[in-house]
């Protein structure tokens, strides 16, 4: 069977936020700021770039929905020249570019932005990236391992989450430059990744997300979606504070 890509994904508005202001890509398909009601698995040959993508646009912020919408379509359409780090690198500051132009031509929208993070897939490899505090984990078996790096200040003792972020897209009144955090990686047949914003890691801590995704590693996409169904329940049960958006994408074949 030629190697594939499969990938499970929802997103939810969570119990307290009135509307989802979250975004995903998913290679040339988006859903934004719109909520799912069960995990949609696609599947994709491995070969042309493939990005998975989760964008939070920034609470608290007018426009949220509509930065995070931009970024994922950005992304989408840039997706089959995602060939390497520097492309994915430009691309973002594209992005960033272009959340800040459409603020700018609204009056109304202010200060909007987003977060982001995501996987590019490659034939062998995979390069992942984020800007923000959305995040993207690695799957090893039961190991689950953080690849993205959360732009947040340092945490006091005994403190596991919070919600200010350094650095996102867009976010702020006037242009401001962007350090993406963007790594590669060998990428072969049977890895996993978990992306997902921070209306899921915030409520349910990593040891739980590990715990939910163990034994799941069969060669078999609805695993995933039952997988992906399962985490969205962890954050619903802890209360679901946030938007919550995540995608399980694994290389079969």
């Amino acid at each position: 069977m030629a190697a594939y890509i499969s990938v499970s994904a929802l997103s939810h508005e969570g119990l307290v936020r009135e509307h989802n202001e979250d975004s995903l890509t998913v290679g040339p398909w988006t859903l934004c700021a719109t909520v799912t009601t069960n995990p949609q698995t696609l599947l994709f040959p491995l070969g042309p770039p493939c990005v998975v993508a989760v964008a939070d646009g920034l609470g608290g912020h007018p426009g949220g929905e509509i930065a995070s919408a931009l970024v994922a379509r950005e992304l989408a359409a840039a997706g089959p020249s995602l060939e390497d780090e520097e492309a994915v690198r430009e691309t973002l500051q594209t992005c960033n570019r272009a959340v800040f132009a459409a603020a700018a031509g609204d009056p109304g929208l202010g200060a909007m932005g987003t977060t982001v993070a995501g996987v590019v897939l490659l034939p062998e490899q995979a390069v992942t990236f984020n800007v923000g505090d959305s995040r993207v984990y690695r799957i090893d078996g039961d190991d689950l391992r953080r690849v993205s790096v959360d732009d947040s200040p340092p945490l006091p003792p005994g403190r596991r989450t919070t919600s200010l972020v350094t650095q996102t897209l867009g976010g702020s009144l006037g242009l401001t430059f962007v350090e993406p955090h963007v790594r590669t990686a060998p990428l072969a047949a049977g890895d996993r990744f978990l992306v997902c914003s921070d209306g899921l890691t915030d409520p349910v801590p990593e040891e739980e997300l590990s715990g939910l995704l163990a034994g799941t590693d069969e060669d078999d996409e609805r695993a995933d979606g039952r997988a992906a169904f399962e985490l969205w329940k962890a954050a619903i049960e802890a209360g679901g504070p946030d938007n919550i958006t995540l995608a399980l994408v694994r290389v079969g074949g």
